[in-house]
């Protein structure tokens, strides 16, 4: 089979594994192959001459555009009697690989330790197949290719929006220590996302179902307690520590998100030392936040008197919450029980202290220093829950227009247009 190898092409039927492994050849570049294994590996392949190939790498590595650059330059170091791989990985000075290693990463490690790793991991995953690149040759048409591909593969704007910053961050580096003259992403077109997404949140009934839940697990837990504290008793063994109020740390950690908005990530790094329980005030560290700064969230009555039981059950620890892992499993169990079917993650109790505040008629900007948000734009997903006063906007034009039961009994004649001839 022909078919020119293109982003479009992978994305096609004609390019998924099979019960057999087969090839596609390039229509325009002779040599040029796309392999298909039945494992649903796909490879980019050069035939040098009948019997002679090379494997440049798998889909996925390189973009299409990026193969078949690479086996231009083979087959042309081929033609001119130089190694088929001459040139194809140079260690030059100010390629992309050395300044993410040998600049960007130390600048990343002092300036945002707590996202270093999970930057450099992304940008290794999404553009490691430009390391061996000199800074100059990334190009805006070279990232309005990779975008096309990534969408090509079912990627989100908002995913492909993220990559294209990532990879935007060690530019601009690069332009401010003089490694580069211009950031290309500067001319790249942003995919368009939506700013103001609906967020999901919890209506009444289903928060009623959530608490009721949770109680029933914690009951459910103390018994369980109990009851193996009995059998120890019953064989001279020590008992395990009784719970008076919770089962675990899961409904102390829903009760705090639901009233004070923390990201997961936040929650987690809290310790006892953060929480005033005179002053009723809780502070969250800068170097577990998104922006950096510090910022304190007043604690209400059913989020103060949830840090005091769990308090009081665990005070074996310095954190509040000493687990390692995510609430994972707990949480999909917990959503079950509560029988919360349309997809509910656990940062949508973040969402759902917001939006319960913009219905309480809590002004955006309150909102916004609450969640922690570097700019108002991220709080402006909430505005349209508090309608009250679009509402009394709108209503003010009720006095100019006539009710509908006022037209039919004709005391006030509707308006038509008038025709001018």
């Amino acid at each position: 089979m022909k078919a020119v190898i293109s982003a479009r092409l992978l994305a096609s039927t004609e390019a998924r594994a099979g019960s057999r492994p087969f090839e596609i050849r390039d229509r325009d570049l002779r040599g040029f192959i796309l392999r298909v294994q039945p494992s649903g590996i796909r490879s980019y392949v050069v035939q040098l001459s009948r019997g002679r190939r090379i494997t440049l790498g798998p889909v996925g590595y390189f973009t299409p555009t990026q193969a078949r650059e690479r086996a231009e330059k083979v087959l042309g170091n081929v033609a001119h009697s130089l190694p088929p791989l001459a040139g194809l990985d140079p260690d030059e000075k100010f390629s992309l690989k050395k300044f993410v290693e040998e600049k960007y990463s130390p600048w990343l490690e002092v300036n945002r330790p707590r996202t270093a790793a999970y930057t450099l991991g992304r940008l290794k995953r999404c553009f490691g197949a430009w390391y061996s690149r000199k800074l100059n040759e990334i190009t805006t048409e070279l990232i309005e290719d990779w975008k096309v591909g990534r969408f090509a593969e079912g990627c989100s704007a908002s995913t492909v929006l993220r990559d294209i910053a990532t990879l935007s961050a060690v530019l601009t580096r690069a332009v401010k220590m003089g490694r580069l003259d211009d950031n290309p992403v500067r001319r790249v077109d942003k995919p368009k996302i939506d700013r103001r997404p609906q967020v999901r949140y919890l209506d009444a009934d289903e928060e009623q179902r959530l608490r009721a839940a949770l109680s029933a697990r914690d009951r459910k837990g103390r018994q369980q307690r109990q009851s193996a504290n009995a059998w120890r008793r019953d064989r001279h063994r020590e008992p395990l520590p009784t719970l008076p109020y919770f089962a675990d740390h899961l409904t102390p950690a829903v009760l705090l998100s639901m009233n004070t908005g923390l990201r997961r990530g936040e929650l987690l790094a809290l310790t006892w030392a953060d929480i005033g329980m005179r002053e009723k005030l809780l502070a969250v560290r800068g170097q577990s936040t998104k922006t950096g700064d510090t910022r304190y969230i007043p604690l209400n009555t059913e989020a103060l008197e949830t840090l005091r039981r769990w308090r009081k059950q665990n005070l074996r620890s310095d954190r509040v919450f000493p687990i390692r892992t995510s609430f994972k499993t707990a949480w999909a169990s917990l959503l079950e029980g509560a029988k919360i079917t349309k997809r509910f993650r656990w940062h949508d109790l973040r969402h759902h202290f917001a939006s319960r505040l913009a219905q309480a008629g809590v002004p955006l900007n309150t909102i916004r220093e609450l969640l922690g948000h570097g700019s108002l734009a991220m709080t402006l997903r909430y505005a349209h829950l508090a309608p009250d006063q679009k509402r009394e906007a709108v209503d003010k034009l009720g006095g100019a227009l006539a009710t509908p039961e006022q037209v039919a009994e004709h005391r006030i004649a509707p308006t038509t247009p008038t025709l001018h001839r």
